[in-house]
């Protein structure tokens, strides 16, 4: 992170990648730990999008686009008041994370570095993943089945100039955080 970066107020951390690798839990422990806000991208799906995914059927791009925007509009609101926030969402492809980076209304496309919108890239072998998935869904605690987790695997495109930082899922969600914390010290308006 450059000084202009670190002297703006509010930021935030969207922890990302496929379904089942511990989005969810990280970002939410992350809130916590820095005691800010946490948004759960999967609340701003609307029912049809959670009902097609339920029935395995991978959501389009016209489908994600809506549910993107709501969630900028969502992260926005709180940069906008200085504040900071965690998010959790797929944001597997480099399209759908500048509809997202594009919260910061100062952000210019391609100045990844200066944006106040941030990604960290959990990943873990497809069977670890596959495996966590399979779980939930037969506890009926998510409505993403692992039979799709080809189909985001193979959507998930992060280019190199992103400096997207990438983290071994399969870590202890607490060590995930630490982990974070140290990579963002100083960025985030609150004491660590």
């Amino acid at each position: 992170m450059d000084a202009a970066t670190s002297d703006l107020a509010g930021l935030g951390i969207v922890i990302m990648g496929v379904s089942g690798c511990g989005k969810s839990t990280v970002a939410e422990l992350l809130a916590k730990a820095l005691q800010c806000s946490f948004i759960e991208a999967d609340d701003f799906h609307s029912p049809a999008n959670k009902a097609k995914m339920s029935k395995g059927i991978p959501l389009t791009d016209a489908d994600r686009t809506p549910w993107l925007e709501a969630l900028r509009d969502a992260i926005k609101e709180k940069l906008l008041l200085g504040e900071n926030v965690t998010v959790s969402c797929s944001a597997l492809q480099k399209k759908y994370r500048e509809i997202l980076r594009s919260s910061d209304i100062s952000y210019k496309p391609g100045s990844f570095s200066k944006c106040r919108v941030k990604f960290m890239c959990l990943e873990a072998p497809a069977e670890l993943i596959a495996a966590r998935m399979k779980k939930r869904s037969e506890e009926g605690k998510h409505f993403m089945p692992a039979s799709l987790l080809r189909s985001q695997l193979d959507l998930l495109q992060i280019d190199e100039a992103e400096g997207i930082s990438k983290i071994d899922a399969s870590m202890r969600s607490e060590k995930i955080v630490d982990d974070v914390l140290v990579l963002f010290k100083g960025t985030w308006r609150c004491a660590l």
